[in-house]
């Protein structure tokens, strides 16, 4: 193959093509896959081909190959986990990010994404209402998020104890204890694994999954050493908050370090009817957020989010003498755990400069509002049973018995129209809804809503 820029051509052709044709077919496409693992195995699999294959060629035989296996995730009526669509400019852009293929771990040596991660990070504290000045890095998701301000917090609270973690490693020193409600999300469990943190401290929650504040008093009072507290925007059931003023309070009044995992509850901050939810989270440490759900732009994208500058660069930096360093101003890398990194700054950018303070704010409540809708339709269903508080963009149901809240939900899945997941809270199977995609309407609430009638038929 001649390099040329000719060369792509015929490829992008295609790609833009398939493309086009799949986002027109979301409207009204049935949301599950129609194909089977191993019926895609067939298509896409076999021996490795001796010679070269022509690009465009490649384009359309994955393109083809792979459709019948696609989940309409970023379809209107996809409420299963919490995973927004793709905005128009935010796709848009990551096609740039792709073409453009630069690598954002250094600042001088990325200058373009440097000046877009600076306003785009810039933007986001101010849409969310933390503090200016915060250091923002972009990480492959909430995970990654979670962990990059727990290790801040983890290197921080040794410090304080007088541990040099970067000389000693952590065999010896002081146990870090970590206090996370009873209901945290699980990927919090998994950061500090991988922190070597081990399991958490859990303090009870209340009946909408909401830290409680005299279990919490309680646990700082009996702790002793270096302590983080986790705290949570939206519950992934509930889409409750913490208690984050009082909270927050007891911990800092006991040294502890505090981290919010607000996956997506922390973009309740960007709407003036709804940031009382999260009111006084703010005067936390660290936050994480996922840019992939309420503000959606493609995967992957997380947000990590440190008060402290130097506090996450010291626990996130590295060396390398070939490494062109800004050592005024730091280094996108030393925010984040990855070197060698896409520009996810880029379609944060884009979509934050289309919509706007307002058009965010316009996201969030349609979001909500449209999660409240659902919630009334639920309620209107023979057995149907809400069993959350509807304060976000979550919605918890039930129907009965948990072999009927099963049943209804395997039918709905059957019917194809949506995507509702299945889950256990508080000791009841239930059916959850995740109102989290930018192009869900009133026709995507109805249509999903009478496939859940359907399937709620005795």
């Amino acid at each position: 193959m001649t390099a040329h820029p000719d060369a792509y051509d015929a490829p992008l052709r295609r790609a833009d093509a398939h493309a086009r044709a799949w986002l027109a077919s979301l409207r009204d496409r049935p949301v599950p896959a129609s194909a089977k693992i191993d019926e895609l195995a067939d298509a896409l699999g076999g021996p490795l081909p001796e010679g070269p294959t022509d690009p465009a060629e490649v384009i359309d035989l994955l393109a083809v190959g792979a459709e019948p296996g696609l989940v309409a995730m970023p379809s209107g009526r996809f409420f299963g986990f919490v995973i927004g669509g793709t905005h128009p400019a935010a796709l848009a852009a990551d096609w740039l990010v792709s073409a453009w293929d630069q690598n954002s771990a250094l600042r001088q040596v990325a200058p373009a994404h440097s000046a877009v991660d600076d306003t785009a990070g810039r933007w986001l504290l101010d849409l969310l209402g933390l503090p200016a000045g915060a250091a923002v890095g972009f990480t492959t998701g909430g995970t990654m998020a979670n962990f990059t301000g727990l290790a801040a917090g983890r290197d921080r609270v040794l410090t304080q104890a007088g541990w040099d973690l970067a000389r000693d490693g952590l065999s010896g020193g002081p146990r870090v204890r970590v206090m996370v409600g009873a209901e945290r999300h699980e990927t919090v469990d998994l950061a500090l694994r991988y922190l070597g943190l081990g399991a958490p401290d859990l303090v009870a929650a209340d009946g909408q999954g909401r830290i409680r504040l005299d279990a919490l008093a309680e646990a700082l009072d009996s702790a002793t050493g270096p302590t983080i507290v986790c705290l949570q925007a939206g519950n992934v059931h509930s889409g409750a908050s913490d208690p984050f003023t009082v909270a927050i309070a007891l911990a800092h009044a006991r040294g502890a370090w505090v981290h919010v995992d607000g996956a997506f509850g922390l973009w309740a901050g960007a709407s003036p009817d709804l940031r009382h939810l999260v009111a006084g989270v703010d005067g936390a440490d660290s936050w994480a957020t996922d840019a992939h759900k309420t503000l959606n732009v493609p995967y992957d994208c997380g947000v990590a989010m440190v008060r402290d500058p130097a506090a996450v660069r010291a626990s996130m930096t590295m060396h390398g003498d070939y490494l062109i360093a800004d050592e005024q101003h730091g280094d996108p890398h030393e925010r984040v755990p990855e070197l060698s990194r896409r520009g996810r700054a880029f379609p944060v950018w884009a979509v934050l400069r289309s919509l706007g303070r307002s058009g965010v704010a316009d996201l969030v409540d349609r979001l909500v509002l449209h999660a409240r809708a659902l919630a009334d339709g639920v309620r209107a269903i023979d057995g149907g049973e809400v069993l959350n508080d509807v304060v976000f963009t979550q919605v918890c149901t039930a129907f009965g018995t948990d072999e009927r809240t099963r049943a209804v939900a395997q039918a709905l899945m059957d019917d194809r129209t949506a995507w509702m997941t299945g889950s256990r809270w508080q000791g009841r199977d239930v059916l959850r809804i995740s109102v989290s995609n930018w192009s869900t309407d009133g026709a995507d609430v109805e249509a999903s809503l009478a496939a859940l009638r359907r399937a709620a038929v005795p």
